[in-house]
């Protein structure tokens, strides 16, 4: 299996299990005795290596250094170099061998032990060593470099102790339900390539990899394709037969989406995922999808859902008041913008960790629904007062003006509908466009007002790096907002020592009531599904994404099907129609494997 998968399933209940309290009654090795090695139930057996999918995965990234440039691209780049201490079973949820194909957890719940694979090598051919997933660990915490957000996990840890060099020893400072997980999905480099070198300089270039795919050709801004090794010891593992069949990965960079469906629909790239209810609607029409060249889908799996919504700077006034915050919030016509612009396709956040609730257990969140009067009273409340002269809002001789941070004009159409509604009750917007690197760099700088942001999310729901205080002022953090209170501090420790997964929500429900009360971000919508199109030249699982993956789980589990890629040559070249499929897909319609 490969790693990016991994990431998709943080929420391992065999974690929970593991370490529950009570059940450690002296150090216990894993996997557990008897226990046998399985090819991935997902995987299809009709699944061949070869071929290429080239697949849009957005703007270039300022690296491909996952560890300096947290975002999905890079990760999904990093993942398929470098692996993991361990990997986890696309169903089962369980943790299975990486690395380390043998792992113990000591009766204190703060003791864990990895025994690195002795089949584990780099590519140039050198063993993997405790040495290596050392020099990994103090490179994350070195306070040199600006690796951010991961530091998060791994600073609750004491310097690992090597044993020898197959052998590594983690100490926890303290109790957590999600130490071995913070382990577990730990990335590891190889020491003797970069060692030497200015680690926040490893952008591009990575000579010495441990994953299934290392770097072929790279054009900056355009595409970058991976390579399937051949000589990965890992495809001797049964868990990964059927997946990570292409040979060829192409990565396709493109600064705006237009330009990216543009080539789509050339051909040019073969799987594009769609996140506007306008294309998904109405520009999914013509020769190519009516006769099924193309193919549209709608997935239902269980895939985590996160939440997007503009991200205000609490750091800096006005935004340090949450009455204005409050106020911004019932600016914000969402049911009209769902209306006329998105086709009623959005649920309207009310929460942070949405996957928390559902029929049986409603949010108790409050909701800011469009409400004019309520804003101006908000607003004078905090006051800001009308110049009479100007229309505008000041305070202190200061007017309220707001600088939106953006990096894509297809926010446009959303945000000069805000902006006429701001202006009505004396706000000033101005929209300032930046691309991904010097949009990024000002994030890090915490140097914006208000910016569009959009967060994915695991089944391992831990709010400490988004909403804990301590994480408002880390570059590369998580918690872009500067978001910070004292309650949420305190529930943020109390859920660290529970293993209870039920308890553990019913804390993270009261965290996000806090936070939605305090409204960091105005909340804006998402789906519930993955919207796909792609070139139909492809075999793939009928479940076609696996149970927790997004659009890019293709990449994992589809193969190039030269069959049916003759044949869709063959049909364009005639204008001959393919046959149809299905367009809703729901994974539990079509998996019916039991869960270990």
């Amino acid at each position: 299996m490969f790693q990016f998968r991994n990431r998709l399933l943080l929420a391992s209940l065999s974690l929970l299990t593991f370490a529950a309290p009570g059940f450690l009654q002296a150090e216990e090795s894993f996997p557990p005795e008897g226990w046998q090695e399985r090819p991935d139930p997902l995987a299809s057996p009709d699944a061949m290596p070869g071929g290429t999918i080239s697949v849009y995965v957005g703007d270039y990234p300022k690296s491909f250094n996952y560890y300096l440039d947290n975002n999905v691209i890079s990760s999904l780049i990093f993942n398929l170099m470098y692996p993991t201490l361990l990997e986890v079973d696309g169903v089962s949820k369980e943790f299975i061998p990486g690395i380390c194909n043998r792992w113990t957890i000591g009766d204190d719940k703060q003791t864990f032990t990895f025994h690195i694979d002795p089949r584990a090598k780099w590519s140039d051919g050198k063993p993997m060593t405790a040495e290596d997933i050392v020099w990994t660990f103090d490179t994350i915490l070195d306070d040199k470099n600006l690796t951010g957000v991961h530091k998060v996990g791994l600073e609750t840890f004491e310097r690992p102790e090597i044993i020898d060099q197959s052998t590594v020893r983690f100490k926890a400072k303290e109790v957590h339900w999600r130490n071995l997980l913070v382990l577990a999905t730990f990335n590891v480099m190889p020491k003797h390539a970069f060692a030497k070198q200015d680690f926040n300089l490893i952008n591009f270039e990575f000579p010495v990899v441990g994953g299934a795919y290392k770097i072929g050709e790279l054009a900056e801004s355009r595409y970058l394709r991976m390579q399937r090794r051949a000589d990965w010891w890992g495809f001797k593992r049964a868990s990964n037969e059927g997946v990570l069949n292409f040979n060829t990965i192409e990565l396709r960079f493109f600064p705006d989406r237009e330009q990216a469906f543009d080539a789509f629909n050339k051909g040019q790239i073969d799987l594009f995922q769609v996140y506007t209810s306008a294309r998904w609607v109405r520009q999914t029409q013509g020769e190519p999808y009516d006769k099924n060249w193309i193919a549209k889908q709608q997935i239902y799996n269980y895939d985590p859902i996160g939440f997007q919504g503009f991200a205000m700077n609490l750091r800096r006034a006005p935004f340090d008041d949450v009455r204005v915050r409050k106020a911004l919030a019932h600016l914000l016509d969402r049911e009209k913008m769902n209306e006329t612009i998105m086709y009623n396709q959005y649920f309207l956040h009310s929460s942070y960790f949405e996957d928390l609730y559902d029929r049986t257990k409603k949010s108790p969140n409050p909701q800011f629904a469009f409400d004019k009067a309520k804003a101006r009273k908000l607003l004078e409340e905090a006051g800001w007062k009308v110049n009479k002269q100007t229309g505008i809002l000041e305070k202190n001789g200061r007017p309220f003006e707001i600088i939106f941070l953006t990096r894509d004009a297809s926010t446009d159409k959303f945000l000069v509908i805000y902006q006429e509604d701001l202006k009505d009750v004396g706000i000033r917007l101005k929209i300032e466009r930046k691309d991904w690197a010097a949009w990024l760099k000002d994030m890090d700088d915490f140097n914006f007002d208000m910016t569009w942001a959009s967060w994915g999310a695991s089944l391992w729901r831990d709010p400490e790096g988004m909403w804990h205080s301590k994480e408002a002022e880390r570059t590369g953090g998580n918690n872009v907002t500067g978001f910070a209170d004292d309650r949420v501090d305190e529930l943020i420790e109390k859920q660290k020592t529970i293993f209870d997964i039920e308890q553990r929500d019913e804390i993270v429900r009261e965290i996000d009531q806090i936070v939605t009360s305090e409204v960091p971000y105005v909340l804006l919508w998402n789906i519930d599904y993955t919207r796909l199109l792609y070139w139909n030249k492809f075999g793939m699982p009928d479940t076609v994404l696996s149970k927790f993956g997004d659009g890019n789980a293709a990449i994992s589990y589809w193969w190039y099907d030269d069959y049916a890629a003759a044949d869709l040559q063959q049909a364009r070249k005639t204008g001959r129609a393919l046959p149809g499929k299905d367009f809703q897909v729901r994974f539990d319609d079509w998996y019916e494997g039991e869960e270990e």
